[in-house]
């Protein structure tokens, strides 16, 4: 009889968590992050394809002029110049129906943030992607993700599961040029594969030294790397 009464309990207990969790999952994927504000952290002012005067005036000729003196130089990106960057861009962009507007990025103390809005069938949600990045001690750059929410749910998981599917089947359709730089930011994000960090800025190489993420700051330590 005890035992009747226990299973019984059980099974209420499970129909009623799943019950919430039905409930619940909806809403909190809906839920909108306070700190996700567009209108604050992206500058105004500018028109949908201009180019943005902190790439041409500030970012590049820093890292340009930088890599040309050929000593080792520390490239500093300020979040709301790489947010003005972003909101100068096109947008939005529409992919097999899912409608992506201008993403945000937030530097805080060891991490990069990435929050945007997805309007899929009129309903919107914000996607918030934390990401670390960091050189090992062989000198390789790794680009990780470290969680990644939809509203307030969490589908770090699922997510890296997908996207590393995806990748693999990428690579078996259309091989890729490993030496590539894109494809090698591609590999890191995707696939945890840290890789070697060197780039040519015109006819100078640079490599990646050291990179460091303060509250809305993140410092990129360069220095000449030989062919």
């Amino acid at each position: 009889m005890k035992a009747r009464k226990k299973a019984k309990f059980k099974k209420r207990y499970w129909l009623l968590a799943g019950l919430v969790i039905v409930i619940l999952i909806p809403v909190l994927s809906l839920y909108r992050p306070a700190r996700y504000n567009p209108s604050e952290l992206a500058p105004a002012g500018g028109k949908p394809g201009q180019v943005s005067p902190y790439l041409t005036h500030q970012f590049l000729p820093q890292l340009y002029n930088g890599a040309q003196r050929g000593e080792p130089f520390d490239l500093v990106a300020i979040q709301k110049g790489i947010n003005e960057i972003i909101a100068w861009s096109e947008w939005p962009k529409e992919f097999d129906g899912i409608r992506f507007l201008a993403p945000v990025v937030l530097f805080v103390p060891d991490s990069i943030i990435l929050m945007g809005a997805v309007n899929i069938k009129g309903v919107e949600f914000v996607v918030t992607i934390v990401a670390e990045a960091g050189v090992d001690e062989q000198g390789l750059l790794n680009l990780r993700v470290a969680k990644v929410k939809v509203g307030a749910v969490n589908i770090t998981f699922l997510a890296k599961v997908m996207a590393r599917t995806m990748y693999q089947k990428q690579l078996a359709a259309i091989p890729l040029n490993r030496q590539d730089l894109r494809a090698q930011i591609a590999a890191s994000i995707l696939n945890d594969e840290p890789f070697e960090p060197v780039f040519e800025v015109e006819d100078k190489k640079v490599r990646v030294e050291k990179i460091t993420i303060e509250q809305e700051k993140l410092t990129i330590r360069l220095t000449p790397a030989s062919d």
